[in-house]
């Protein structure tokens, strides 16, 4: 089975990498920060707002592949600050409220100005 990219105007723009690529019944979504995808900028201050807008993200480009959150086997988690994390599971859980996906978390290498998360996840198509 061939791999598709999946490319979403509701999601922000990727430049250097795709979106999403769907392949063997499966969608890898990249690395999505709390990025508003019409203005581009940092969408939030909060831990729990940034964690918000990223799983929209995430969220609009799982219906771009065909698939939805409900869908998540596997996610990642990225904070720039460890303090986060107990925010960041707040609003987690309001997106994951039962039979949430399998997790890991590491600290953001980078320091894009303002922003406090980013979340990758592979769901089922």
């Amino acid at each position: 089975m061939p791999k598709e990219i999946i490319r979403t105007d509701l999601a922000p723009k990727a430049m250097s990498y795709s979106q999403a690529v769907k392949a063997g019944g499966l969608v890898f979504v990249a690395g999505q920060g709390p990025f508003d995808p019409i203005t581009g900028e940092v969408s939030g201050e909060t831990i729990q707002q940034q964690t918000q807008q990223c799983l929209r993200n995430v969220s609009a480009i799982l219906a771009a592949a065909g698939s939805s959150l409900a869908k998540v086997v596997s996610a990642t988690f990225i904070l720039a600050e460890e303090s986060d994390f107990a925010g960041m599971n707040e609003e987690w859980v309001r997106w994951f409220p039962t039979d949430p996906p399998a997790r890991q978390g590491a600290k953001l290498p980078i320091r894009p100005k303002g922003m406090k998360v980013s979340i990758a996840v592979i769901a089922e198509v």
